[in-house]
């Protein structure tokens, strides 16, 4: 069969051609946009070219390379070689130094991407040559049936930009004929190939573009890339509020702001990697498409993971069939950007080559490995696409990224920025604090040690490139490890207490003072998750020909893997399954939670100790008192999952077992009874007269806000609902009506004992009833977009099942329970605080009394 692919898509055709027509040469003054040099918008025909050396004079300076550029005078020139046209070009496009001021949480530091495209340039009628916005999300792949021409005939790429044809040259050592356009107009102009995406404009508030207060610094050309550096000027406004509809131009008032952008050329491969499709169980970032040919019957949506391309060397294929390890033709490499401060650069690189050990499992020694900046490479520079790099960012943002820029056709990771903020160190600082200073000694601090910080920042280097090498968060990679093993100090000293690296599982909260486990069981390491994730991700497969052919065969392997536990993935996009949940370790989230409020109890104690500095006031201690708060917290969502939990474990028909169980009723009812235990019976652990009294902390607010969090997750429709759906498909569920009934025999259990209720579970109470309340009466939801009357639609219809009935079961119970016991109270607030709460069941049962 004849093949061939073809990829397109009709909503970026829409956006884009809106764009253009934003480009028009009546708004372009006032914007600074441009369709580019000789275009008039206006039908009037382009000046015949002229001969080369009129245009491109001996005045010119001249780089070589992908595109050669030319510069004379003011004016700049791109001669495209005919090899270049009609070729797909990525355009990356950064920020190269960033304006004072203007960031937006994450976004608007030097390094950052502000956009991506793939581009063509190709000749047209009347001496032209048109820039196309290429797009790859529709295809057909069998050029001789008819959706093939049917879907080119309907996806036609658009033109974003026109150029006359000023010259045509020729290489004196080479005869290749290029054509020469001036670009000049073009690169000064404001457009969505080379400069900020919209989205990124409106995050940074970037309105007005000020065409006069801009300049062209510079244009570079090397032979596997062409790199093009300007400085813009916006007026900047501030960012619109999240879910604010703004309408009409952009404000022309405000504050001018200034950057200097860098756009990197770079021609993609004439010969596509062959992608690999993605699987729902190993996590991969994915890209894809609609394919129109390959269901006969419909559509069919093809996701291709994201990967680099490692192939072994021509003369290493046979060794390599044969299982031996061997170097890939082009090894995965970072640099360390030069502004990191050098005692951190080691432990960067030491992150990054922590994987080589998987990517061994894959066939390939030495194919990821972290160097420093180099200084013998004239092309090299942070901005350029052809190198990926770990980017410091002088930022108090308290975080790490590792995004990537891919070939949309095949998947094929081309390069990556891994911005590293530097205030990511207080967060780590804070992270193995509050975790982990009850077991190791160099933690009880507010500045740990360089060799400690070091080894925290080669954790998370390993984390990140993990997402740079097309890893997904791991989330259900820790439930596979049985709590016990992690108080087993030989056993996690040897396995780590997660498969994966890629879990959220920073550092291990379960292991006690006793246990005495060093480092290598308490921090995080590439797992055999990991291992096996690069197995399947990145095994070259010479004897499948297609992505089709690879299934198979990587199919085969990965039920044979599975049947390993420690193999598994876990979604982190999956709002039910109790196995995938962020910050959490092992089998059963009880037991764990239960060491981690021990291991909490005993730092609250020596809090006030730990975190005192001479001549220093008491933020640190504010700081990770708040921490314990949030850790205690996340320990409680961790129990709360369980109740209505619905584990879905992706399979294919050749599996055994079923794909989704419901979490056993047991574990549900052992879930809420932790949730009575240690949250809704007060932990007055900590209320720490010795912290409050320098914080200001108030323990009401603190402990009223985690008890009203979790029984907003309880006490919900999309609780309920689930555990009707229990009820319907089984025979043994833990019902909605049961858990509400043993929810409230644990918060109002002083109304059988007639005990004084002090003020927190007044708190507790009133938050319980409220919660009921809301599902009894659902009240209309205003979308984002803020306009009213519009509702969302809920995970379960509350007026047509039974969710009301057993928010109002519950209301006409309690209220029962609490008549019939008020006359036994007599101290003034309890009884106060029944009689309230009495009143509002009233009121919302029957709203006329």
């Amino acid at each position: 069969m004849n093949r061939r692919i073809l990829f397109f898509t009709a909503n970026l055709l829409i956006s884009t051609a809106i764009a253009f027509a934003q480009t028009s040469p009546q708004t372009g003054p006032a914007t600074g946009q441009t369709t580019g040099a000789g275009t008039t918008g206006k039908g009037s025909p382009s000046t015949a070219p002229k001969p080369y050396s009129e245009i491109i004079t001996p005045k010119a300076k001249t780089d070589k390379g992908l595109i050669t550029t030319h510069r004379v005078d003011d004016k700049y020139y791109f001669e495209i070689p005919d090899s270049a046209l009609n070729r797909e070009i990525l355009v990356v496009n950064r920020i190269s130094k960033a304006a004072a001021g203007a960031r937006a949480g994450s976004t608007g530091y030097a390094g950052d991407k502000i956009s991506d495209n793939v581009i063509s340039f190709e000749r047209g009628p009347n001496n032209k040559i048109f820039l196309k916005s290429m797009s790859y999300q529709e295809m057909a792949t069998d050029s001789a049936g008819g959706m093939y021409q049917s879907v080119r005939n309907s996806n036609l790429q658009p033109i974003v930009a026109s150029f006359d044809v000023k010259a045509f040259g020729k290489d004196s050592i080479t005869g290749a004929r290029g054509t020469v356009i001036e670009v000049t107009d073009y690169l000064m102009g404001d457009n969505e190939i080379l400069f900020f995406s919209p989205s990124t404009k409106r995050s940074l508030g970037l309105g007005l573009y000020q065409r006069d207060n801009s300049y062209i610094v510079d244009v570079k050309s090397y032979p596997s890339n062409t790199q093009v550096k300007t400085v813009k000027t916006f007026i900047r406004t501030p960012p619109s509020a999240p879910g604010v509809v703004t309408f009409g131009a952009p404000a022309a008032t405000g504050t001018p702001t200034t950057y200097e952008l860098n756009s990197s050329m770079i021609l993609l491969p004439a010969n596509p990697m062959q992608p690999r499709y993605a699987d729902p169980r190993i996590g991969f970032f994915a890209t894809g498409y609609t394919d129109y040919d390959l269901n006969p019957q419909g559509v069919q949506q093809v996701k291709m993971i994201t990967r680099w391309r490692l192939e072994p060397k021509e003369e290493d294929i046979e060794r390599y069939k044969r299982g031996e390890l061997v170097e890939p033709k082009k090894p995965i490499v970072y640099y360390i950007d030069p502004a990191t401060p050098k005692k951190w650069v080691p432990y960067l690189i030491q992150g990054i080559n922590d994987w080589q050990i998987a990517f061994e499992k894959a066939g390939f020694k030495n194919a990821i490995m972290g160097k420093v900046a180099p200084t013998n490479i004239p092309e090299w520079n942070l901005e350029n696409a052809n190198y990926s790099a770990i980017v410091y960012k002088p930022s108090d943002v308290s975080n790490a990224s590792g995004p990537h820029v891919h070939d949309p056709r095949t998947g094929e990771i081309l390069e990556s920025h891994i911005n590293w903020y530097h205030n990511v160190m207080n967060l780590l600082r804070n992270w193995y604090f509050i975790q982990t200073a009850a077991v190791d000694p160099r933690a009880r601090s507010v500045s740990f040690s360089d060799s400690l910080m070091g080894q925290l920042i080669r954790f998370v280097s390993s984390h990140e490139v993990g997402h740079t090498i097309g890893l997904r968060h791991n989330y259900g990679s820790s439930s596979s490890t049985p709590v016990e093993n992690m108080r087993n100090k030989e056993w996690v000293e040897a396995n780590g207490h997660t498969p994966s690296i890629m879990d959220y599982a920073r550092f291990n909260y379960i292991a006690q003072p006793e246990d005495n486990i060093t480092e290598k069981g308490l921090f995080p390491r590439i797992g055999d998750y990991d291992k096996w994730a690069i197995e399947w991700g990145y095994r070259w497969i010479p004897e499948a020909k297609t992505a089709e052919a690879e299934v198979p065969f990587l199919n085969k392997l990965t039920i044979e893997k599975l049947k390993d536990k420690r193999l598994w993935f876990g979604t982190e996009s999956d709002p039910d399954d109790p196995r995938n949940q962020n910050e959490d370790l092992g089998d059963n989230a009880m037991l764990a939670s239960g060491y981690g409020i021990k291991n909490l109890k005993r730092i609250v104690a020596k809090l006030p100790e730990w975190t005192k500095q001479a001549n220093k006031d008491y933020t640190s201690l504010n700081e990770l008192y708040g921490q314990i708060v949030s850790q205690y917290g996340r320990y409680m969502g961790h129990v709360a999952k369980n109740i209505g939990g619905i584990m879905n474990t992706p399979k294919m028909v050749e599996q055994a077992g079923v794909v989704v169980e419901f979490t056993p009723q047991a574990k549900q009812k052992a879930a809420l009874q932790f949730l009575h235990e240690q949250l809704f019976k007060t932990p007055k652990w900590l209320i720490d007269t010795d912290i409050s009294d320098y914080t200001n902390d108030n323990p009401l607010t603190i402990i009223g806000t985690i008890q009203d969090n979790i029984l907003g997750r309880l006490i919900s429709a999309n609780t309920f609902g689930k555990l009707l759906r229990f009820e319907a498909e089984e025979s043994n569920a833990y019902t909605a009506a049961g858990m509400m009934a043993d929810l409230k025999r644990g918060i109002w259990n002083e109304l059988s004992s007639k005990q004084t209720i002090d003020i927190y579970r007044r708190n507790l109470q009133k938050a319980y009833v409220e919660r009921l309340i809301r599902v009894a009466n659902p009240q209309p939801v205003t979308t984002a977009i803020g306009f009213p009357g519009v509702t969302a639609t809920p995970a379960v219809n509350i007026r047509t099942s039974d969710v009301m009935s057993i928010a109002k079961m519950g209301l006409r119970l309690l209220q029962s329970e609490i008549r019939s016991a008020l006359p036994s109270y007599k101290d003034a607030m309890s009884r106060a605080h029944l009689q309230d709460v009495n009143d509002r069941i009233t009121g919302a049962l029957d709203p006329t009394k």
